[in-house]
């Protein structure tokens, strides 16, 4: 039994991944294999039953965490309300009637991701879906598209808060990790423009029936209750950063409920309805969901028995195997971002150990270098992750596999590291 619990940390995260993988193909159920995934590596990692539930606990206890799931509980209240009130139908129907079908399917989950909310890609879902009124796209595909064009910001719009904690570990200004890291995005969207909008084209290439342009309001009036959210998630961590500090989660919380009763006033819902959305099973399948995730999340960030982190064992043993430091600094985020599947959670593991694999005074041009490799690496990892809130309520959505929508990801993931690799050696050669 010594030789199973002396296996490399790294194949111990794989191994539980794989089996999250696994038993949700043959189950078709996210929160038990999550479940399955998190025991294996909890007791692996050398968990006692006592200490694995003391760590469990702690994560499901956390006020953090308690907001974490209002959160996601208010997200899937306010996207329900829009699509009762009609607003839904009409955001869609107006902008496939100044766009396509297609360029509205990338533009929907895009301005969505301009929201920094939790699991957002379950309220991008269905104006995704409206987009293809006949039902001639694969679920699959438009699984693909909503999850990916829903992250395409995420690169380095300071809003989301793994950009802000990136931006403060690197010492960079605001400023300057916009300027370096949106290249990125624009990468993104056209990776997946290419290998996976291009695929949903001739589908959708005739007209839909209705999608001429008969809304009275403004795209902006349709907008609002999306605006509603950001202008209130910015204005608090601007005039009052206390409330941020609390939690980094009330902000955004308080511009949802804004949000929900500015919709109730101006586009009432009835109680009914506010009953059906209340008590779905989809609301609190998918909070149980979330739940999973970051109880396994807590054992992949925490500590192990003796005091230390599993992060810095897997750089330790990444160390030793003799990997040179460029290549830590793109596989140890990478790593982390699949194994946490959470932006925060990556910056927050792989960053400090990039920046002590940088040294205590870089040249300005190695810490941009250095920034953009890490970042682009990490942030792709943790989109490649199967514990990644938004990939597993989209592929709930849609009712399809994870296995097979996270391998229809490969090529615009390739074409993301290839050009944080590129970006990073031009900012090497020319700063």
């Amino acid at each position: 039994m010594t030789w199973i619990m002396n296996v490399p940390v790294l194949l111990k995260i794989l191994v539980s991944l794989l089996l999250i993988i696994t038993l949700n193909r043959k189950l078709s159920n996210q929160f038990i294999a999550i479940c399955a995934g998190t025991l294996v590596l909890a007791f692996w990692a050398g968990h006692s039953p006592a200490s694995a539930a003391e760590v469990a606990a702690a994560r499901l206890g956390n006020p953090d965490n308690i907001l974490l799931l209002i959160v996601i509980s208010t997200i899937i209240a306010l996207s329900s309300q829009m699509k009762e009130c009609g607003i839904m139908d009409d955001l869609v129907r107006k902008l496939t009637a100044s766009f396509s079908n297609i360029v509205s399917m990338a533009v929907l989950p895009a301005v969505i991701g301009l929201l920094p909310m939790p699991g957002g890609a379950v309220f991008s879902a269905p104006l995704v879906d409206k987009c293809d009124g006949s039902t001639k796209v694969d679920p699959l595909l438009k699984s693909q598209i909503n999850y990916w064009f829903r992250h395409i910001w995420e690169y380095w719009w300071p809003l989301y808060p793994g950009v802000l904690l990136a931006i403060e570990i690197s010492g960079l200004s605001v400023g300057q990790f916009m300027l370096y890291l949106f290249p990125v995005s624009i990468v993104s969207a056209a990776g997946a423009s290419f290998f996976l909008l291009r695929k949903a084209a001739p589908a959708l290439k005739e007209p839909e029936e209705g999608c001429e342009d008969d809304v009275d309001s403004s795209i902006l009036f349709l907008l609002s209750p999306i605006l509603i959210v950001i202008g209130c998630y910015a204005v608090i961590n601007t005039f009052l950063p206390a409330v941020g500090g609390f939690s980094r989660y009330l902000p955004i919380l308080s511009g949802i409920v804004l949000s929900i009763v500015y919709l109730q006033i101006i586009r009432p819902v009835k109680a009914e309805c506010w009953k059906k959305i209340i008590l779905s099973k989809k609301l609190i399948m998918l909070v149980l969901l979330v739940a999973a995730i970051r109880v396994y999340g807590a054992f992949i960030e925490g500590g192990v028995p003796g005091g230390e982190l599993l992060m810095d064992l897997l750089r330790s043993e990444l160390a030793a195997a003799g990997i040179s430091p460029y290549f830590l600094i793109m596989l140890v985020p990478f790593f982390c971002g699949v194994s946490t599947g959470i932006a925060i959670g990556t910056v927050g593991a792989a960053f400090p150990i990039v920046m002590s694999i940088l040294g205590p005074d870089p040249s300005y041009a190695q810490l941009i270098s250095t920034t953009a490799l890490a970042y682009s690496f990490g942030h792709v990892g943790q989109l490649m992750s199967p514990v990644h809130v938004c990939l597993l309520v989209s592929n709930d959505y849609f009712e399809v596999g994870l296995g097979k929508s996270m391998a229809g990801l490969i090529k615009p993931t390739i074409v993301v590291l290839t050009a944080g690799f590129l970006l990073s050696r031009l900012y090497l050669a020319v700063l």
